[in-house]
């Protein structure tokens, strides 16, 4: 039984995004792998991006940067 697990930043990713995700991701290890799609599962994690940091600071702080 594959497990796939995404992490994504919880800055308003609609529901209907997470579905394609997870019809994506199984469809992928169908393709690639042969995987049985009824025994695919796939985890979505929410990151707030106050706890999501790159290159020493928080999501949070470098998308406020961007001009």
């Amino acid at each position: 039984m594959p497990l796939v697990n995404i992490k994504i930043t919880s800055d308003g990713v609609t529901a209907d995004k997470k579905a394609q995700l997870i019809q994506g991701a199984t469809q992928l290890l169908v393709d690639v792998l042969g995987k049985n799609p009824a025994t695919t599962v796939v985890i979505i994690d929410e990151v707030d991006t106050d706890n999501w940091g790159i290159g020493g600071e928080s999501v949070t702080r470098r998308r406020k940067q961007v001009p």
